[in-house]
């Protein structure tokens, strides 16, 4: 499975989850079988409210899922129209968050459960 996950920096697998998607400095690309992390610059973190474009930022990158501390609707409207599941995490680090990824305990992220607000 590839799983995206925003971070606060790339420091692999001991990355800081960011606690929100569209702002994180980096996106982390990681093969969660083999513990393989590729980091990607988000270009796009100063944005106004709902104008976050993860998909043109992400194109042609191969992932299952993305593992957000928080994401906004528009956002998570357009992933999940690419096919792309959205799951929130607690969880501080990449590490612990594919830990709990792989033990099922994340949850969607819903349209009642993303941010309504520009944080």
């Amino acid at each position: 499975m590839r799983v995206c996950i925003p971070v606060e920096s790339d420091e692999g697998l001991k990355s800081r989850v960011c606690a929100h998607f569209g702002s994180a400095p980096v996106f982390l690309i990681v093969d969660a079988e083999k513990s393989v992390c590729k980091p990607i610059a988000n270009t796009n973190a100063q944005h106004a409210h709902g104008m976050c474009q993860p998909l043109a930022l992400l194109s042609g990158e191969k992932m299952d899922a993305i593992v957000v501390g928080g994401i906004g609707m528009g956002a998570l409207m357009k992933l999940t129209a690419a096919g792309i599941k959205v799951y929130r995490t607690g969880q501080p680090t990449v590490q612990a968050t594919l830990d709990a990824l792989r033990d099922g305990k994340l949850e969607p992220v819903t349209s009642d459960t993303a941010c309504s607000h520009g944080h």
